[in-house]
């Protein structure tokens, strides 16, 4: 009943773990790393890399996977679409976060990579559609140098950077922190307005996924 884990770093296999630890206690997790996908989607749009990504799941599922969990914001619709012709569920871990925040009103979105924007936003309006609302109120802002800190290693200066970027927000009724690697982000920031990230959210919902698709 093994769920697989697509990641883009190596920073997340040990994120997710302590998640699974935390709220999962023993359930099977396979992590597979490829970070040439996020460099390829990042270059040259998450449809370059498409072809390399539905190859990618449909060996995860062949292997044995119950499901698989994509926690790359940026390939995340990509791996969505490639799971529709497989018989395991496949999806994108900021799917249970965006559902949230339609919810909630205004969103502010917070990126450190350009390349995450855009399916970030499509998928808000995505759920914002599903859930009857209007959707129409995403103010998307790109963190300025902290993807360059996160790249060099200096993971504390990026999540400093993320959190000033979140305490400065006006106008807005949630903020989303777009890609997995700003979670810890949340645990740093004085905002009074709710700060949503997708690992917690995400595991759950892959593991309830392989759960059902393990029966």
């Amino acid at each position: 009943m093994a769920l697989a884990l697509l990641h883009t770093s190596p920073v997340h296999v040990p994120v997710f773990d302590a998640l699974r630890d935390a709220h999962h206690p023993g359930f099977p997790l396979r992590h597979v790393v490829r970070e040439e996908l996020l460099a390829g989607a990042a270059a040259r749009g998450p449809e370059a890399v498409a072809g390399e990504v539905t190859a990618l799941v449909a060996e995860l599922a062949a292997g044995g996977a119950a499901a698989v969990l994509c926690t790359c914001s940026t390939i995340g619709a990509v791996a969505e679409a490639a799971g529709s012709a497989l018989a395991v569920p496949v999806l994108r871990v900021d799917r249970p976060m965006a559902a949230a925040a339609v919810r909630l009103g205004r969103v502010t979105v917070l990126a450190t990579l350009a390349s995450t924007l855009a399916p970030t936003r499509a998928l808000l309006a995505e759920e914002a559609r599903a859930a009857g609302l209007p959707g129409g109120d995403v103010r998307t802002v790109l963190v300025e140098g902290a993807w360059e800190r996160f790249a060099a290693g200096d993971h504390d200066g990026c999540l400093d950077l993320v959190a000033a970027a979140a305490d400065a927000v006006t106008g807005a009724d949630v903020i989303v922190l777009a890609q997995g690697s700003m979670a810890a982000a949340t645990a740093r920031t004085t905002t009074a307005l709710p700060v949503l990230s997708s690992p917690r959210p995400g595991l759950a919902a892959a593991v309830a996924a392989a759960t059902r698709a393990a029966r």
